[in-house]
Protein backbone atom coordinates (compact mmCIF):
# COMPACT_ATOMS: atom_id res chain seq x y z
CA UNK A 1 0.00 0.00 0.00
CA UNK A 2 1.26 3.46 -0.92
CA UNK A 3 0.12 6.76 0.56
CA UNK A 4 0.82 9.77 -1.64
CA UNK A 5 0.88 13.27 -0.17
CA UNK A 6 0.81 16.49 -2.20
CA UNK A 7 1.31 19.87 -0.51
CA UNK A 8 0.54 22.95 -2.61
CA UNK A 9 1.36 26.57 -1.76
CA UNK A 10 -1.07 29.03 -3.38
CA UNK A 11 -1.49 32.76 -3.54
CA UNK A 12 -4.84 34.50 -3.98
CA UNK A 13 -4.22 37.84 -5.74
CA UNK A 14 -7.95 38.57 -6.21
CA UNK A 15 -8.90 37.90 -2.58
CA UNK A 16 -9.74 40.98 -0.50
CA UNK A 17 -10.53 39.11 2.72
CA UNK A 18 -10.36 35.71 4.40
CA UNK A 19 -13.92 35.14 3.23
CA UNK A 20 -12.86 35.56 -0.42
CA UNK A 21 -9.95 33.16 0.06
CA UNK A 22 -12.12 30.54 1.77
CA UNK A 23 -14.73 30.69 -0.99
CA UNK A 24 -12.05 29.97 -3.58
CA UNK A 25 -10.56 27.18 -1.46
CA UNK A 26 -13.95 25.60 -0.76
CA UNK A 27 -14.68 25.46 -4.48
CA UNK A 28 -11.24 24.00 -5.23
CA UNK A 29 -11.46 21.37 -2.47
CA UNK A 30 -14.92 20.27 -3.59
CA UNK A 31 -13.81 19.92 -7.22
CA UNK A 32 -10.71 17.92 -6.21
CA UNK A 33 -12.74 15.51 -4.08
CA UNK A 34 -15.34 14.98 -6.81
CA UNK A 35 -12.91 14.71 -9.72
CA UNK A 36 -10.02 12.72 -8.23
CA UNK A 37 -11.50 11.01 -5.13
CA UNK A 38 -8.74 12.38 -2.87
CA UNK A 39 -8.74 13.80 0.64
CA UNK A 40 -8.07 17.55 0.79
CA UNK A 41 -7.56 20.01 3.65
CA UNK A 42 -6.21 23.51 4.20
CA UNK A 43 -3.07 22.83 6.25
CA UNK A 44 -1.23 26.12 6.52
CA UNK A 45 -1.43 29.90 6.51
CA UNK A 46 -5.01 29.75 7.74
CA UNK A 47 -5.15 33.39 8.87
CA UNK A 48 -3.51 34.93 5.81
CA UNK A 49 -5.93 36.07 3.13
CA UNK A 50 -3.51 36.20 0.20
CA UNK A 51 -1.81 32.82 0.60
CA UNK A 52 -2.56 29.31 1.73
CA UNK A 53 -1.39 25.72 1.76
CA UNK A 54 -3.44 22.69 0.73
CA UNK A 55 -2.69 19.09 1.59
CA UNK A 56 -3.98 16.31 -0.67
CA UNK A 57 -3.68 12.59 0.05
CA UNK A 58 -4.40 9.48 -2.00
CA UNK A 59 -4.01 5.79 -1.19
CA UNK A 60 -3.14 3.21 -3.83
CA UNK A 61 -1.74 -0.29 -4.29
CA UNK A 62 1.11 1.06 -6.41
CA UNK A 63 3.31 4.14 -6.10
CA UNK A 64 3.09 4.74 -9.86
CA UNK A 65 -0.70 5.06 -9.70
CA UNK A 66 -0.53 7.37 -6.66
CA UNK A 67 2.03 9.51 -8.49
CA UNK A 68 -0.21 9.73 -11.57
CA UNK A 69 -3.20 10.82 -9.47
CA UNK A 70 -1.20 13.47 -7.62
CA UNK A 71 0.33 14.75 -10.87
CA UNK A 72 -3.16 15.21 -12.29
CA UNK A 73 -4.25 16.96 -9.09
CA UNK A 74 -1.26 19.32 -9.31
CA UNK A 75 -2.11 20.15 -12.92
CA UNK A 76 -5.75 20.80 -12.00
CA UNK A 77 -4.75 23.05 -9.10
CA UNK A 78 -2.32 24.96 -11.33
CA UNK A 79 -5.09 25.72 -13.85
CA UNK A 80 -7.77 26.53 -11.27
CA UNK A 81 -9.07 30.11 -11.61
CA UNK A 82 -8.73 32.53 -8.69
CA UNK A 83 -5.43 31.31 -7.28
CA UNK A 84 -1.83 31.00 -8.42
CA UNK A 85 0.34 27.98 -7.59
CA UNK A 86 3.59 29.03 -5.95
CA UNK A 87 5.18 25.64 -5.17
CA UNK A 88 4.31 22.01 -4.51
CA UNK A 89 5.89 18.91 -2.99
CA UNK A 90 5.02 15.25 -3.36
CA UNK A 91 5.90 12.52 -0.84
CA UNK A 92 5.15 8.81 -0.67
CA UNK A 93 4.91 6.57 2.37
Amino acid sequence: MTIGNLEVDRSFPKAQSLKDKRQILMSLKTRLRQTFNVSVAEIGELDLWQSGRLGTVTVSNEQQHANEVLSKVAGFVERFDGAVMQDYQTQFL
